[in-house]
């Protein structure tokens, strides 16, 4: 577990491993969740408050953040505000059980998954492996242009008119996967099976959530949408 004397610049990891920057204030969630992260060969960084993660994300610039809703000094909700200002660097909420509210506000402003405590280590990882994968990084040479919107799944940039628009990992995946399968409509189990690869877990809810912001950063009108539309009853598809 990291200390008051341990630089974070040197926490265990192979070389050129990933950087998860953990945020509880609970030690032994810390410990626990750090170890499984090393064990799959993720460098964890631990903290146990809002304000030292928030000098530690400066200074180290982690690839994944996962963070605790509830903390002292900073809480966690403010602290994704923060990060979600600044970059597009993926977060995992953890909340506690039957808290939904908490849920529905952090993927409102940009969590890209959430986990609910008491989780298994194991599933947490995974979920840090997955939600790694759709992070810019995992390169391919295709690319989408319909009417206003370029979709570069190489680069993971999306245009609007020529102008980058900032989407998380997940708008991003979500948009790609719609985008990819144009005018077919999806239920949101099929999208929670598809996009994020772990159906059984989530609520229909966080898709509701997703393709909201999704609307407001690429559709001119939002309230009526002409890319990503409702098929009432149904689910969603893209329209070119």
């Amino acid at each position: 577990m990291l200390g008051p004397a341990t630089s974070p610049l040197d926490a265990p990891g192979p070389a050129g491993a990933a950087t998860v920057l953990v945020v509880d204030d609970e030690p032994i969630v810390r410990e626990v969740v750090a170890t499984y992260l090393r064990r799959d060969g993720y460098r964890a960084v631990e903290t146990g408050d809002g304000l030292s993660a928030r000098r530690l994300i400066e200074r180290i610039d982690p690839e994944l953040v996962v963070l605790d809703v509830m903390l002292p000094g900073m809480d966690g909700l403010e602290l994704c505000r923060w990060i979600r200002a600044r970059s597009s660097t993926p977060v995992i909420m953890l909340t506690a059980r039957g808290e939904e509210a908490d849920r529905l506000v952090g993927l409102d402003i940009g969590a890209d998954d959430y986990v609910t405590k008491p989780f298994s280590p194991r599933e947490l990882v995974a979920r840090v492996r997955t939600v790694l994968r759709r992070a810019p990084g995992a390169r391919t040479d295709r690319r989408i242009v319909t009417g206003p919107l370029a979709i570069d799944a190489g680069t993971r940039e999306v245009l609007r008119d020529g102008a980058p628009l900032r989407l998380t990992a997940t708008e991003f995946d979500l948009l790609w996967f719609l985008a990819s399968h144009p005018r077919l409509v999806f239920s949101r189990e099929q999208l929670l099976d598809r996009v994020w690869g772990h159906e059984a877990t989530w609520d229909r809810g966080t898709v509701t959530v997703h393709v909201r912001r999704l609307r407001e950063k690429i559709e001119r009108d939002p309230s009526h949408p002409d890319h990503v539309q409702t098929v009432w009853g149904v689910g969603y598809r893209f329209v070119p």
